[in-house]
């Protein structure tokens, strides 16, 4: 059993390594022969896990050989687009100038059906607002809407709009990002002011707070016995109330009521 264990553990960890040196994608942006390789690994990893009188050095080296692989192929398409072109293909396009090109579909052995899934998918439920549809390399489908049934952009109207920006996670689950911190170009003396502001004792009681790039915070505490505290937001009309009992705490200079 021990044996087992610790088998398992050092596949798991092997496993695990090969996935994160090929880099991160999610399911849907793999290529098919990076979904092989992930398919190759995992039996790999299985077969080693499964038969305790295999060498475990049998499941090791395919599947350190099949990462090297992956990596030099990775490389190489980064290097070489002939190459790009023989493992991964090109795009199509699907629909164009409004008209769905029933060859292609064909060739890619795509029926009506999938197509009008993927576009449902996107939000389109009438091909007629399709001015053009791209199958991805990947098998995802991007997009051109008719400029009448595509959304409003401010360029339209000629309206300029501030450049926005993510707003900068400070505090997670009680413990503060420090790297994130210096990134907003705050310190530990202005977090703390912030905290006292809203009379929060701790960090440790914050279960997220952000911070915009206008300098306004989000804060969530974490629940306690009288429920879930309604969020702080600065510079937000009206914030919602919490889910429990709670209430945003008013700033340190108001009084309670």
């Amino acid at each position: 059993m021990l044996l087992l264990m610790i088998r398992t553990a050092i596949l798991y960890v092997i496993t695990m390594i090969s996935m994160r040196v090929m880099g991160k994608r999610q399911i849907g942006q793999l290529q098919p022969f990076e979904l092989v390789v992930i398919l190759i690994i995992s039996e790999m990893a299985t077969i080693g896990v499964q038969d305790n009188g295999l060498p475990l050095l049998n499941s090791l080296l395919p599947i350190i050989t099949i990462t090297i692989l992956q990596i030099v192929i990775a490389l190489l398409n980064l290097k070489s687009e002939r190459f790009r072109l023989i493992v991964c293909g090109r795009p199509a396009f699907i629909i164009q100038g409004g008209e769905i090109l029933e060859e292609e579909m064909r060739r890619l052995r795509l029926n009506t059906n999938d197509l009008l899934e993927q576009l449902r998918a996107k939000g389109y439920f009438d091909v007629s607002e399709i001015e053009y549809a791209l199958m991805e390399t990947n098998g995802q489908l991007s997009i051109l809407p008719r400029a009448d049934k595509r959304p409003l952009q401010p360029s339209d109207i000629n309206l300029r709009v501030p450049q926005d920006a993510p707003a900068v996670s400070i505090i997670i689950d009680g413990h503060i990002q420090q790297h994130h911190l210096q990134k907003t170009g705050h310190d530990m003396a202005w977090l703390q002011k912030k905290l006292r502001q809203y009379s929060i004792p701790d960090a440790a009681d914050v279960f997220f707070l952000s911070v915009d790039k206008d300098g306004h915070i989000f804060c969530q505490l974490k629940s306690g016995s009288a429920g879930s505290p309604a969020p702080i937001r600065e510079g937000a009309n009206g914030a919602p109330t919490g889910s429990g009992r709670g209430h945003t705490p008013p700033p340190a200079d108001q009084p309670r009521h």
